[in-house]
């Protein structure tokens, strides 16, 4: 599903983004990136839908090397990658529904397919009461599960969340992972940096922590505090 070979980010200034990082996740795979800040996570998501381009290496996703594409394909690129942010980045003066209905209508979805798909996502995220409500009119839970929602609506394989749950108290991040987790269930590879250790330790899924640009640990079903591995990563 993704892989990366080798690839080198340095800044203007001198940062590190990635030192020689390699790596593959597998389709279907729920994967937490951790690392302080700084550390080169969200480097490596933005390399992911090419808002960062590498200096060296190499990145195939679903079989295409991205280094490659020119700028007329990233949007196609974008199409197959959904992304959520701390910040939901909603559109003040659409409803919930015409927010997600949005994310269809620029990949030129017909009417008939929105009308047809933007129920099932709003059920699945637990915004079918919402559908007409402003973001303003949501809490800050409702307002990520609509993000959720116009991130999967199109049927994007992958789902890039940057820090979902920053920005919510407790219980509100756990509705957030509870849905993250549904989606993972339906086949869709969700990739999630996060601080949160509570999170993180209890779900057991795969951590890659990422450490002055490179990987420090690779653990599957582990958690913040588990012994390195590095088996599952290949150079």
């Amino acid at each position: 599903m993704i892989e990366l070979h080798g690839v080198t980010k340095v800044y203007s200034n001198g940062a590190v983004g990635l030192n020689n990082v390699s790596l593959r996740i597998e389709k279907g795979e729920f994967v937490f990136i951790t690392g302080n800040s700084g550390s080169g996570k969200s480097t490596f998501l933005k390399m992911l839908y090419k808002e960062v381009e590498p200096d060296h290496g190499k990145i195939i996703i679903n079989n295409k090397d991205i280094t490659k594409m020119k700028k007329r394909q990233i949007p196609y690129l974008r199409r197959e990658l959904g992304m959520v942010f701390q910040d939901f980045r909603l559109l003040p003066n659409k409803t919930v529904y015409e927010n997600v209905a949005f994310a269809m209508e620029i990949v030129g979805a017909s009417s008939k397919e929105i009308r047809r798909n933007v129920p099932v996502v709003l059920g699945l995220v637990g915004l079918s009461r919402k559908a007409r409500c402003y973001p303003n009119e949501l809490s800050g839970g409702e307002q990520q599960r609509t993000a959720l929602a116009r991130a999967i609506v199109n049927n994007n394989p992958i789902l890039i969340a940057d820090e979902p749950t920053g920005n919510l108290d407790p219980a509100t991040s756990w509705e957030i992972m509870n849905c993250l987790q549904d989606i993972n269930k339906r086949g869709v590879t969700v990739i999630m940096a996060t601080h949160e250790r509570e999170i993180v330790n209890a779900l057991k899924k795969r951590v890659i922590e990422i450490s002055s640009g490179q990987i420090s640990k690779d653990v599957y079903e582990g958690g913040y505090d588990d012994e390195v591995e590095y088996s599952h990563v290949f150079i």
